[in-house]
C-alpha cells in the first residue's frame, strides 16, 4: 500500500524538477560567462542576447505548436528567408509602398505553412519528409523570384528609415523586443486558452483517440503548421529589419536553434507536451550560448560545434523526459 501510494507521487516530484532544469541552466550559463567571458556582463551584451532572440523567438513560438501536435517543420528557416526575399522583391523591383511589402511577408509564410499541412494531414506525408521537401522548395523558390539577387531593405539615414527603428531598434531601446513579447503573449493564449490548442495538445498526446471524440484532426494539423508559418513570416520581417539584406539560397540551419530552443523548454518531441514559457527560457538559453561563446573568444566553427552538442543534448534530455513520464504512467 505504501509503495503504490509514495511511487507516483516520487515520479511526479521529479517531473516537476525536470521543468526547473531549463531556468537553472539559463542562469547557469549566464552566471558562467559572466565570469568567464570578455565583457559579457554588460548593457551592450544584454541587448546583443535580445537582438539575436528576435527572429529565432518568432520561428521557436510557431513550431512549438507543431512540435506539440507530434510533428515537425524543417521548413521553418528557408520559409522565413523565402518570405524576407519575395518581401524585398516586391519593394525593390516591384515598386510596392514597403508597407504594403512588409504585409506580404507573413502572408508567404502561412501560405507555405498550409501546404506543408496539407502535405501532412491531408496527403499523409511523414512530417520531416514533407517539410524537408518543403524546405527546398522555399530556398529555391526565393532564388527563381529574386533572380538570384539579394535584397535590401531601407536602413538608417534613409528615406525610409522608419523601417529599422519600428522593428529593430530606436536609438538605444530595442523595439524589436516588444514584437518578441507580443508574440509570445500571443502564443501562450492560443495555445492555453483557445479550443484550438486544447486539440493541439489532445492530438498529440493521442491522435487516434482525438480523432474518435469527433475532433477533425486534419483540419487542426493542418493549422498548427499554418501558425508556424506565418510566426516564420513575421521572422522575416525581423530578420530583415535586424541584418538589413535577405539573401536568396540561404536559410538552412536556422531551423536547428529554433528546434533546438523549444526541445531546450521542455517539450517533447513525441507530442502531447510543452509550454510556451518553456520555449521563450530556451530561445533565451541559445542566445546566451552564441553571445557567450563569442565573449570566450571563440570563432564561429566552434559555435556552430557547440550547438550541435546542445542540440543533441536537448534531445537526449528529451528522451529522459519521455521515459520518466512514461514510468509515471505506469506506477500509477
Amino acid at each position: 500500500m505504501s509503495v503504490q501510494g509514495v511511487a507516483p507521487a516520487q515520479g511526479t516530484k521529479k517531473l516537476d524538477l525536470q521543468k526547473l532544469l531549463a531556468p537553472a541552466v539559463l542562469v547557469g550559463l549566464y552566471a558562467f560567462f559572466a565570469i568567464f567571458g570578455n565583457n559579457f556582463f554588460s548593457s551592450y551584451t544584454l541587448k546583443t542576447i535580445l537582438e539575436s532572440a528576435y527572429y529565432t523567438g518568432l520561428m521557436s513560438f510557431g513550431i512549438t505548436f507543431v512540435i506539440i501536435t507530434g510533428g515537425i517543420d524543417l521548413s521553418i528557416g528557408t520559409n522565413m528567408m523565402c518570405s524576407a526575399i519575395i518581401g524585398g522583391v516586391a519593394f525593390s523591383m516591384w515598386g510596392w509602398p514597403l508597407w504594403l511589402a512588409l504585409c506580404l511577408v507573413p502572408l508567404v509564410g502561412l501560405a507555405f505553412g498550409f501546404i506543408n499541412g496539407v502535405l501532412v494531414a491531408k496527403a499523409k506525408l511523414p512530417p520531416f519528409i514533407a517539410t524537408l521537401g518543403m524546405m527546398l522548395v522555399t530556398q529555391g523558390f526565393g532564388s527563381i523570384v529574386s533572380r538570384v539577387q539579394t535584397q535590401r531593405y531601407p536602413t538608417i539615414g534613409t528615406a525610409k528609415e522608419w523601417f529599422k527603428t519600428v522593428f529593430y531598434r530606436t536609438g538605444n531601446f530595442p523595439t524589436g523586443a516588444l514584437y518578441l513579447l507580443a508574440a509570445f503573449i500571443i502564443a501562450a493564449f492560443v495555445l492555453n486558452k483557445t479550443r484550438f490548442g486544447r486539440y493541439v495538445y489532445a492530438i498529440g498526446s493521442n491522435e487516434e483517440a482525438t480523432r474518435l471524440s469527433g475532433v477533425r484532426v486534419d483540419k487542426y494539423k493542418t493549422l498548427a503548421y499554418m501558425v508556424c508559418g506565418l510566426f516564420a513570416g513575421i521572422g522575416g520581417i525581423l530578420y530583415a529589419a535586424t541584418y538589413t539584406t535577405a539573401i536568396p539560397g540561404t536559410g538552412n540551419g536556422l531551423e536547428t536553434y529554433a528546434i533546438a530552443a523549444v526541445i531546450i523548454g521542455g517539450t517533447s518531441m513525441a507530442g502531447g507536451s510543452g509550454t510556451m514559457v518553456g520555449t521563450l527560457i530556451g530561445i533565451f538559453i541559445m542566445a546566451v550560448l552564441k553571445s557567450g561563446l563569442a565573449s570566450l573568444g571563440l570563432q564561429a566553427h566552434w559555435q556552430t560545434f557547440f550547438t550541435g552538442v546542445v542540440v543533441i543534448g536537448a534531445v537526449l534530455m528529451d528522451n529522459v523526459r519521455v521515459r520518466a513520464a512514461q514510468k509515471v504512467k505506469v506506477e500509477s
